[in-house]
């Protein structure tokens, strides 16, 4: 046996008189060791659920490094230039309206919806337990809050953790 074992072997033994379950990791992968982890800490299956973060933010304030998936909105039309709009945020109704009127905010929304329904089981499949998924527009504050408000409520309807959160909108 290699040195530095028997040297860790030594230091720990103290803690391994303590524990109740041992995992011998040599035959593991780090998806297996994932999943036998959870299954002694939750029991079965049940710890396999997946958090979905979802949150709107603005360019201008950086990209969200934390991000597994961003989309960009840039491209939707922006109450921002609507002198009657740009005071209020995504979550205001008159601001949610003017950016859902628009038929390419809706067919953005089916495909992007279209596109989270492919990917989220893939994901779960691969043992992910954590998706963030960033939404963004110039200042965080009209368009990217109003399609995470959108795509809240379609992750809704899947019945996942959800965290909503809009980084931004306040800034500005």
């Amino acid at each position: 046996m290699p040195e530095g074992i028997r040297s860790e072997r030594q230091q720990l033994a103290g803690l391994r008189s303590f524990a109740t379950q041992i995992i011998d990791t040599s035959e593991l992968n780090v998806h297996q060791l994932k999943g036998l982890v959870i299954s002694l800490v939750k029991g079965g299956e049940g710890g396999r659920e997946m958090t979905v973060h979802l949150q709107s933010f603005g360019y201008r304030f950086g990209l969200p490094l934390e991000s597994d998936l961003v989309m960009d909105v840039r491209f939707l039309p922006n109450p921002y230039f609507i002198p009657e709009l740009k005071e209020f945020s995504g979550l205001d109704p008159k601001v949610r309206a003017y950016v859902l009127k628009h038929g390419e905010t809706g067919e953005f929304l089916t495909k992007f919806k279209e596109l989270l329904e492919f990917l989220l089981p893939g994901y779960k499949r691969e043992g992910k337990s954590y998706l963030t998924i960033s939404i963004g527009c110039t200042g965080g504050r009209h368009r990217s809050v109003v399609i995470a408000e959108e795509i809240r409520d379609f992750f809704k309807r899947k019945q996942l953790n959800l965290k909503v959160s809009h980084r931004d909108m306040e800034k500005g």
